[in-house]
C-alpha cells in the first residue's frame, strides 16, 4: 500500500486565511496529501500568505530562504507559495526563488490538484487570475471528519471600498458574495460535524449580497438551523452597517454580542484622506444605534496611527473616539506602506512620533479592555467549551462576548455550551465558576 504524500501549510493573517488553508487541504487530500504539522516531513509546503501588515512579502521571501535547504533533503519536495503575497508578486516570486514550484491567487486555490500535477511532472505553475467560475463549487465538499465546535466560514471575499492604505481591493478583487443555499449547506455540514458556532467571515462581510435580505437574512436564516447555537461576523465597513444588520443583533438570539467594526482614525481629516467615506460623529451615531440594539454589545475597532499626515491634532482626535467607545477589544497599528496604494506615495510621520502615539493609544485600550474584563466578575455568561487547558487541567472556551473563560469544576465536553458566573478577571481570561 502506497504511503500517503504528506502536506504542510503555514498559514499567514487573518480567519480568511485560516478558512483558505483549511479549503486547500481538503483539494490536496483528493490527491492523496495528509497534513503533517511539520515542514521536515513534507512533500509539498505551501505558504498561505497576507500582504496586510508590513513587509509582508520579504518575510515570504525570508521564509523560503529557510526552507530551501529542505529541497537539499528530498529532492521530491514542492514548494508552493498562495495567498495575497502571491497575487500581488506573481512571477516576482519565482524569479526570486528558484525553489518556488508553484504560485497561486486566493481566488484560484481550487486549481491546486491541476497545478500540483503539472508540478509533479517537472513544470512549474503560476495562476494568480480571478477567474469566473466560484472555486467554492468547484472545490470537493468537506469530508466529514469530526471538528471543532467553532469554526470560520467564508461567505464574501475582496473589497470595492479601495482605502487609501489598503491592498485588499487589488488581491483579492471586487467584492463577491457567495449564495445564500450554498452557505447555509456548508453550515449544515459543519453542524452534523459538531460545529456548535460560525464566524462568517469576509473582507468587508456586511456588504454580503448573497442572499435577499443582506446579511441580517443570511444570519436570520442561519438561526434555524438545528444545532447551530452561535453566529458571529467579521470584518466589517461602517457604510455597510444597514438597519436590517443593527436590528438583527437586537432580535437574533443566536447572534453573539460582539460586533468588530474598524473605524481607523478619530480624525475626518484622516479618515477622509484614507477614503474611508465615513467621519468620526456618524460613526458614533453608528455605534449608539447598535448599542440602542443590543446594550450589552462589545464592540471591538482597528487603528492606524502615523498615517500619512496626521498631525497632533488628529491623533487627539483619535484617543478622544476610542475614550467614548471604550472597546472591549481593539487592533491597532502604525502605518506602513503598501506598494501601490494611493498613500504610498505621500510623505510619512516621522517613526518615533508614530511610536509614541501607537504607545499611548494602545495603554488607553489596554486600560479600556481591562476596565470591560473587570466589569464581567459576577455576571452570569455562558461558555462554548472548546479545549482542556494545559496547564490548569480546566476546561476552556468563549463567553457570548469573545471572552476566553477557564472554568473551574466544570463536567461539561468539548462542544458543551455551559452556564458559568466569573469569579476572576484576569489580563487576557476570565475564571469562572460552573453553576449547572
Amino acid at each position: 500500500m502506497t504511503a500517503p504524500k504528506k502536506l504542510f501549510i503555514k498559514t499567514y493573517g487573518c480567519q480568511m486565511n485560516v478558512y483558505d488553508s483549511e479549503r486547500m487541504a481538503e483539494a490536496m487530500g483528493g490527491q492523496g496529501y495528509v497534513e503533517t504539522q511539520s515542514p521536515d516531513d513534507a512533500d509539498m509546503i505551501l505558504l498561505n500568505t497576507c500582504h496586510i501588515r508590513e513587509k509582508a512579502a520579504e518575510k515570504v521571501y525570508s521564509e523560503l530562504g529557510r526552507l530551501k535547504p529542505l529541497k537539499a533533503k528530498n529532492p521530491n519536495l514542492k514548494i508552493g507559495v498562495a495567498g495575497c503575497v502571491a497575487q500581488a508578486e506573481g512571477e516576482e516570486i519565482m524569479r526570486r526563488q528558484p525553489a518556488v514550484d508553484l504560485v497561486v491567487g486566493p481566488q484560484s486555490y481550487h486549481r491546486l490538484p491541476q497545478m500540483e500535477e503539472r508540478v509533479r511532472a517537472g513544470e512549474t505553475a503560476l495562476d494568480t487570475d480571478f477567474p469566473e467560475e466560484d472555486k467554492f463549487e468547484r472545490l470537493k465538499s468537506r469530508p466529514k471528519a469530526k471538528r471543532a465546535p467553532a469554526a470560520f466560514l467564508t461567505v464574501q471575499e475582496g473589497c470595492d471600498k479601495f482605502c487609501a492604505f489598503c491592498v485588499v481591493p487589488y488581491t483579492r478583487g471586487a467584492e463577491v458574495s457567495r449564495p445564500a443555499a450554498q452557505v447555509l449547506q456548508e453550515t449544515r455540514d459543519l453542524v452534523e460535524r459538531g460545529v456548535r458556532e460560525v464566524t462568517l467571515l469576509g473582507q468587508n462581510v456586511n456588504a454580503y449580497h448573497g442572499h435577499d435580505g443582506g446579511l441580517a437574512g443570511l444570519i436570520r436564516d442561519l438561526a434555524q438551523v438545528d444545532g447551530l447555537e452561535r453566529i458571529r461576523y467579521t470584518t466589517s465597513h461602517p457604510n455597510d452597517m444597514d438597519d436590517a444588520l443593527i436590528a438583527a443583533h437586537g432580535e437574533v438570539p443566536e447572534l453573539m454580542p460582539y460586533l468588530h467594526l474598524p473605524v481607523q482614525s478619530g480624525s475626518d481629516h484622516i479618515l477622509k484622506r484614507m477614503n474611508r467615506s465615513h467621519t468620526a460623529e456618524s460613526y458614533l451615531k453608528l455605534i449608539e444605534r447598535i448599542r440602542a440594539a443590543r446594550p450589552d454589545i462589545v464592540m471591538s475597532g482597528d487603528f492606524i496611527v502615523g498615517f500619512p499626515e496626521e498631525t497632533d491634532a488628529d491623533f487627539e482626535a483619535t484617543m478622544e473616539l476610542v475614550r467614548q467607545v471604550k472597546y472591549g477589544y481593539a487592533y491597532s497599528f502604525k502605518y506602513s506602506a503598501r506598494p501601490g496604494t494611493p498613500a504610498a506615495e505621500r510623505a510619512t510621520v516621522d517613526a518615533e512620533v508614530a511610536d509614541a502615539r501607537l504607545q499611548r493609544l494602545q495603554a488607553l485600550i489596554t486600560q479600556h479592555q481591562r476596565e470591560i474584563q473587570d466589569s464581567m466578575v459576577g455576571r452570569d455568561v455562558s461558555v462554548l467549551l472548546e479545549r482542556v487547558g494545559r496547564e490548569t487541567g480546566q476546561m476552556v472556551g468563549k463567553s457570548e462576548y469573545l471572552h476566553s473563560v477557564h472554568v473551574e469544576n466544570c463536567a461539561g465536553q468539548i462542544g458543551d455550551i455551559v452556564n458559568v458566573r466569573i469569579v476572576e478577571a484576569k489580563t487576557n481570561s476570565l475564571t469562572a465558576r460552573h453553576l449547572d
